[in-house]
């Protein structure tokens, strides 16, 4: 059964999942980075482009002709990653397909609107019998 992570009250949710791809990829893991929207799928791609300044994390669009070797992928097409490792939500719903990846990361951002989708997302997960792991953000910055 799919492990369902919670990272909560992010300031900035893209870098906590420019943060996650990163450390995945370094433990050889493939990614999905579910995202939607086509602004936020823009903004993770450019931020795993030019963050860290001397790293770098290979990725690309799911739809892209290097999809299916590359190891991190930003869009919606589940189906294109070679191995269902990871999957980071960068969405306000449940991602379909989600129950085929080892890990699945939600990233609840730190403002009011994120809030209430990702306790929905949270209730929605552990009425189906998911082992919900959370992460409260507030307390590592400290």
């Amino acid at each position: 059964m799919t492990e369902i992570t919670f990272y909560t009250h992010a300031d900035d949710p893209l870098d906590v999942a420019r943060r996650i791809a990163a450390k995945a990829y370094g433990q050889g893991r493939q990614v999905m980075i579910y995202a939607p929207d086509t602004a936020v799928a823009d903004a993770i791609d450019r931020l795993l482009w030019t963050t860290p300044t001397l790293g770098f994390v290979p990725h690309c669009r799911d739809d892209d002709a290097l999809a299916g070797e590359t190891p991190v992928l930003i869009g919606t097409r589940v189906d294109a990653v070679r191995s269902a490792d990871v999957m980071i939500n960068l969405d306000a719903g449940q991602p379909p397909g989600f129950a085929r990846f080892e890990r699945l990361v939600e990233i609840v951002g730190a403002d009011d609107a994120a809030v209430e989708p990702g306790r929905a997302r949270y209730r929605f997960y552990k009425a189906r019998g998911y082992a919900l792991t959370t992460h409260d953000l507030r307390q590592q910055a400290g």
